[in-house]
């Protein structure tokens, strides 16, 4: 069952110890919103804030974490300095090594994988492996190494709770307890919405020119820049594909996108007979996270409510596949299956970085994607080992195709 939840009407009343890797980023900040909204169910363990030290003070000061942890040791000394009279009984760690040890302390019940890029997977994998509670706002830990990851979440007794707000309105649709078998349950498709980003209505022949700037503004929901500019270029929808996959155990002849600019709808479940499960709510991040600490209770989340009369139209269509190039390479690594989806996830955060260091055009993303994609020799995968290498090579090999047309 590739969802594992507690049965649907036992009130949960044991107090849930959380460490959160990455804090200070979107997801972070409002997992906290939620969390001191009820101190009477959540305390703290450890929050993760890499560089940003200014923010994680600020959180520690407010959430008093028995650890917190930054990239290296200039900034845990600085950190040091921040929060010695405001939080003086954390203690600061430092590098990959105490992020895993977070997020596998005995004391934790649940961890918050919300780390932007491969670089979380290190210790959401080790939060399987302990056999913790994983809310899963890390899609890279599914696109690098769904089969891995989902095999040890079975393996260790695991359980997985998406926060991707597309992935939780399905979660929410789904029947439950959801067999992780699509015909048991009379499922046609799972269909994932997408604003279709900044530039869905810009004359194509304008992309070229399009700036980091322009870019990382999201026109209803409020992320990181890497994320900002994968919605820009739809391989966020593309890389949601895969995770759905591997959450869902679907298909990918069963996976649908479509693009709806008002984000009111978040996905919805097509069932055989006709009927068409939506979730709906406003664009904020804290209700799919509010959902799933609250399970299997409705916990309030600070998010107000659907006024319906404001909504002038909920609109549809189909991505084109010349405006969004990234959608249909994610998905065909998603069909080829593989290390393919492995390449796709390391050759856009390389291209990303590139664009967002404006070495490179907004089109050449995808050109960069596809590069990496054609040279790659598709292999199964057997371990994290054998990840890693294909990561680091796919790395490489797309730095070096963009000094070719940087």
């Amino acid at each position: 069952m590739p969802l594992n939840i507690s049965h649907p009407f036992q009130r949960n009343t044991i107090m849930q110890t959380l460490t959160i890797l990455g804090s200070t980023g979107s997801i972070g900040v409002s997992t906290l919103d939620v969390v001191a909204r009820h101190p009477d169910r959540f305390e703290i363990y450890a929050l993760a804030g890499h560089r940003q030290i200014d923010k994680l003070a600020q959180q520690c000061a407010q959430h008093q974490p028995k650890i917190a942890i930054v990239a290296n040791k200039d900034l845990a000394l600085k950190l040091q300095l921040l929060i010695q009279h405001t939080s003086p009984d954390t203690q600061i760690l430092y590098g990959e090594q105490a992020l895993i040890d977070a997020a596998t302390a005995p004391e934790v019940t649940g961890v918050m994988c919300a780390i932007v890029g491969a670089a979380g997977l290190p210790s959401a994998l080790a939060a399987a492996r302990h056999g913790k509670t994983i809310y899963l706002a890390n899609k890279e830990t599914l696109v690098v190494a769904g089969s891995l990851f989902m095999e040890t979440v079975r393996k260790y007794g695991a359980r997985v709770l998406p926060i991707d707000s597309e992935h939780n309105a399905i979660f929410q649709v789904l029947p439950q307890p959801y067999s992780g078998n699509l015909a048991k349950h009379g499922i046609q498709s799972i269909i994932l919405t997408a604003s279709g980003g900044p530039f869905l209505h810009t004359d194509i022949q304008q992309f070229p020119h399009i700036t980091s700037e322009q870019a990382v503004k999201h026109p209803n929901w409020s992320m990181g820049k890497k994320i900002s500019v994968d919605s820009a270029t739809m391989m966020n929808k593309g890389l949601e594909l895969i995770e759905a996959h591997w959450l869902f155990n679907c298909p990918p002849a069963q996976l649908e996108v479509v693009i709806h600019p008002q984000s009111v709808i978040h996905s919805m479940v097509r069932y055989a007979d006709g009927s068409v499960l939506a979730q709906m709510g406003n664009p904020d991040m804290r209700t799919p996270i509010a959902y799933c600490l609250g399970l299997p209770e409705r916990i309030e989340s600070g998010v107000g409510a659907l006024d319906f009369s404001q909504l002038n139209a909920l609109t549809f269509s189909t991505p084109e596949k010349e405006r969004y190039p990234c959608l249909y390479l994610a998905y065909q690594a998603m069909k080829d299956g593989g290390s393919s989806p492995c390449v796709l996830n390391a050759a856009n955060e390389i291209a990303v970085a590139a664009f967002l260091q404006q070495h490179i055009r907004f089109t050449d993303i995808a050109n960069v994607v596809r590069h990496c994609l054609e040279k790659h020799s598709q292999s199964s995968l057997h371990s994290i080992e054998q990840l890693w290498h294909i990561d680091q090579q796919t790395r490489e090999q797309a730095q070096q195709y963009i000094q070719s047309i940087a």
